[in-house]
């Protein structure tokens, strides 16, 4: 490794990394600004550009089309669209990234539930010619649903409508009070021309009435508080170790991924759905033992007795564990083809535990012009997103999605073909929302 290389590799390893997806209508310019990202960032190989190059000039164009940096498959670049979601990595000096290129057709925007699931913050274009239009609150309100802490409303296309301010501001203010409602908790709109270069890694001479950021510089200054070690611990159990051989005749382990928190030897914990309680008696790191292990690291829990667990069960902290439940009320992003409906036997998938279950109830669908609830739609299609009762065949140990992402989300499974038709949410819906007041029967509201 040359002294610069390592340097480099150095201050990369001393970097962030941010999880971020981009979303947006049709036309909207994602795979472009994708593009511009990379390309502008120095993030794209010589052969990479030069393949792009080829194929721009053997569809008849003179400029490198930087979409075609995303757009991998050849029907998404045949139509000019994006399909699948197209994960992309890049670094600059100050942060690394995973980026997500997300659909912008609706009958692609459940693939958007699976780019920012995961993201930290989400970057949603909007046509500066077209406004706020229907895809554009849908993506805002996936959002809000996924709990995705920051929102950049980039206002593409600024060039088309002659860099006016007064057009971004009127979008800026729409968009901004319609996430807001939602919930979300922090909005940065910055005005972009993905095509031209205007604010994407170099801020534009052609809009010298903006003062913020390009977007570059939000996503290298945004703060990440993905630090998960601070949340209720949760460890999902994987897989049982029980080698029997004559070097380790007792030993059993378990093993999985720590969702969230942190463990440490000697402390006491509980099983859950069981009940059962125990202490750590060690814990395995690559097979070093160590006193304390916190996520996202995958480790063997050794516990001081021998108590039934299986693939499925979460060992948490005896203090701090969820209660359990077979009753589940949660929001769902609907994303298969076949609609949802009450009474539907499905598979639900909690963590590592794959329990039968049975839709009891769909009491409202969203609206997403007014955020109004539409009650008792009977099912839920494609791209709608609703409030379900789930009854499971077994206990679940749920956290709220407020609380945890990883372990207060689930996925509804046909069970006759594996596939997925719905993610789910457990809680309460948007960060907005209030419980509705209990009344007793004397009137009293609690």
């Amino acid at each position: 490794m040359t002294g610069s290389t390592k340097q480099l590799a150095e201050e990369l390893s001393a970097t962030t990394l941010l999880r971020f997806a981009t979303a947006g209508s049709v036309d909207d310019g994602k795979s472009t600004l994708v593009g511009r990202l990379l390309h502008d960032s120095k993030s794209v190989l010589a052969d990479q550009l030069e393949a792009v190059e080829h194929a721009s000039r053997s569809r008849g164009q003179e400029a490198p089309d930087l979409a075609l940096l995303t757009d991998g498959l050849r029907a998404e670049r045949e139509q000019g669209i994006t399909i699948d979601v197209a994960y992309r990595y890049f670094a600059t000096t100050r942060r690394r990234f995973i980026l997500a290129d997300t659909p912008g057709h609706v009958q692609y925007t459940r693939n958007m539930v699976t780019g920012a699931s995961t993201a930290e913050l989400t970057v949603i274009l909007v046509d500066a010619r077209n406004g706020v239009v229907e895809q554009t609150r849908r993506h805002a309100a996936i959002a809000a649903l996924l709990r995705v802490p920051h929102v950049v409303l980039a206002v593409n296309k600024m060039d088309l409508v002659g860099y006016q301010e007064s057009v971004f501001a009127a979008i800026a203010e729409e968009f901004t009070a319609y996430a807001s409602e939602l919930g979300v908790p922090e909005i940065t709109a910055v005005p972009i021309s993905a095509l031209a270069g205007d604010n994407v890694v170099e801020a534009s001479a052609n809009m010298d009435w903006y003062g913020g950021p390009t977007v570059l510089e939000h996503l290298e200054t945004v703060p990440v508080s993905h630090d998960l070690t601070s949340c209720h611990a949760r460890f999902p159990v994987q897989y049982v170790i029980r080698p029997q051989t004559a070097e380790h005749p007792d030993y059993r382990g378990y093993a999985g991924q720590i969702a969230a928190g942190t463990f440490r030897v000697g402390e006491s914990v509980t099983v859950l759905p069981s009940g059962q309680t125990s202490k750590i008696a060690g814990i395995d790191l690559l097979g070093t033992p160590v006193d304390v292990a916190w996520t996202p690291q995958s480790v063997t829990l050794l516990l001081e007795d021998d108590i039934d667990i299986s693939r499925g069960d979460i060992v948490v902290p005896s203090g701090d564990a969820p209660a359990t439940t077979q009753d589940v009320e949660a929001t769902v992003c609907h994303v298969a083809d076949q609609p949802l409906t009450v009474g539907q036997r499905v598979l639900l998938k909690h963590t590592t535990r794959t329990v039968k279950a049975i839709v009891k109830d769909i009491p409202s669908k969203l609206t997403l012009d007014d955020l109004s609830q539409h009650p008792a739609p009977g099912e839920l299609v494609a791209n709608d997103i609703g409030r379900v009762k789930v009854r499971t065949a077994e206990p679940l140990a749920l956290d709220s999605y407020a609380d945890s992402r990883r372990t207060g989300s689930f996925l509804l499974i046909d069970p006759s073909d594996g596939t997925t038709l719905a993610a789910g949410m457990a809680g309460e819906s948007f960060a907005t929302a209030k419980a509705a007041p209990v009344t007793d029967a004397d009137g009293w509201d609690f």
